[in-house]
């Protein structure tokens, strides 16, 4: 037995309470723990208020886990179990959850912990607060996961899976999804690896028969483990993509796209870019004719409009015959770089400066005016600035050109940004400035009246 795990949680004795302080071998026994607490709650007084004293242990078991003083922590968790024995019933039930969060935070960071430790105060915890036996146990799971004990995790669901407590409520029954879904992860995980082994085998061969009965065993378990829980509202998307994996697999395409249909558009499920992102991938390789692909980028685009796939769906509108699909790729441009994380994507700013071109070669000033005029008080400052031009052109000299022949466009030859690169020197692209210069003065939307 972990003796961090049994310092944890061994109750104080009468005769260690009186004792001066002094640390055990593992530095977790605090008999002057006690003392200190009361002195604070009470003045120095001897009565004790057991109230006081247990939210004040609280109070510092917080303040040193915030401090990462995990030390302090654990010594301070030894005294605070005595909230087992609240006289208040509420903080009494509440009181394993607390401990079992605050205790797992610690034995997690905690110099001298180990599996061992973890697992010996978990099982203790699943023990002292049954109701919080399916929490404990799955986040348990998850601990021997990050550290690649793939068998003692499945063990860990296994028990779980088949544990009850009273009548099942529907939160148990939530739970007890969760616990399968996560062995569907693993048993994924190994048929992921046996789909690898798959692929290096000659179909010809013996074994290869043989590796894919394995698959499809596991396959079968996975689906089983998997299917319940994606039918519940909720944000699944680690189980959603393995199970839409093994169905592509098996050519069950069909399937696939009914799963990611329902997560991506099913008004029950919490909004989420992801199941977006994961039906557009899924669409995409099928090949599904343009108007699906926008269909779903559309609203990724209403969800996230800095996405990294809004270029590939500014490209798609661009590729369209329809009129309103090439103002709305103008629209996706600038929606793009109104995000700072996006103001160094060289890609964006050269689609930009491009499309800009063709749209006011186009008769289309109007399309540019209802951008710009809900910009033009702040993107001066916030892309085009001095300071901006002076570092993009010290950092990316072929970002500073595409911005500087945007910045031109939207704000006149008198931009900052624009003079500031206009005037540089450089070979390469000395030419490629020269024709800017041209453009700018042809295009700019401000020479335009606009």
């Amino acid at each position: 037995m972990s003796d961090l795990s049994e310092e944890l949680t061994r109750p104080v004795t009468e005769d260690e309470q009186v004792e001066t302080s002094v640390l055990s071998g593992t530095g977790m026994h605090i008999p002057w723990l006690q003392k200190r607490i009361e002195t604070v709650v009470t003045g120095g007084k001897k009565k004790k208020d057991f109230a006081q004293t247990t939210s004040a242990c609280l109070n510092f078991i917080q303040e040193a886990l915030l401090k990462h003083q995990w030390q302090k922590a654990a010594e301070y968790m030894h005294s605070y179990f005595q909230t087992l024995e609240d006289s208040d019933s509420y903080k009494k039930q509440a009181a394993p959850e607390i401990i079992w969060k605050l205790g797992s935070e610690i034995l997690f960071y905690h110099p001298k912990s180990n599996v061992e430790s973890f697992n010996t105060f978990a099982d203790r915890m699943k023990n002292i607060g049954v109701m919080n036996y399916l929490k404990i146990s799955l986040q348990h799971a998850l601990y021997l996961l990050h550290h690649g004990m793939f068998e003692d995790a499945n063990r860990n669901l296994s028990e779980a899976e088949t544990w009850r407590y009273s009548e099942k409520s529907s939160s148990q029954e939530i739970l007890i999804n969760l616990i399968q879904a996560y062995k569907g992860l693993l048993q994924y995980y190994t048929w992921s690896k046996k789909k690898m082994e798959l692929s290096k085998l000659d179909k010809d061969d013996y074994a290869y028969s043989t590796a894919t009965r394995n698959m499809l065993n596991h396959s079968w378990k996975t689906s089983v483990n998997l299917c319940a829980l994606i039918q519940i509202p909720g944000v699944w998307d680690p189980f959603v993509k393995s199970y839409v994996e093994m169905l592509e697999f098996y050519g069950d395409k069909d399937g696939a796209r009914e799963v990611l249909s329902n997560y991506a558009y099913d008004e029950k499920f919490p909004a989420n870019p992801n199941a977006h992102i994961y039906l557009y991938d899924f669409l995409k390789r099928e090949k599904a004719p343009r108007e699906k692909l926008l269909s779903v980028l559309k609203i990724l685009h209403q969800i996230v409009p800095s996405h990294k796939l809004m270029l590939e769906f500014h490209t798609l509108l661009r590729k369209s015959e329809k009129e309103e699909h090439h103002k709305l790729a103008l629209e996706v441009l600038f929606g793009v770089l109104d995000f700072a994380e996006c103001t160094k994507n060289i890609t964006a700013w050269k689609y930009l400066a491009k499309y800009l071109r063709q749209t006011l070669i186009g008769n289309h000033l109007a399309w540019v005016q209802e951008e710009w005029n809900s910009r033009k008080n702040w993107w001066p400052s916030f892309h085009f600035s001095y300071f901006w031009a002076k570092s993009d052109w010290k950092e990316d000299k072929a970002l500073a050109y595409e911005k500087a022949f945007v910045a031109g466009i939207l704000l006149g030859k008198g931009c900052r940004y624009f003079c500031y690169i206009l005037k540089q020197d450089h070979q390469v692209l000395r030419k490629k400035i020269k024709r800017m210069k041209k453009s700018v003065k042809k295009y700019s939307i401000v020479n335009s009246g606009l």
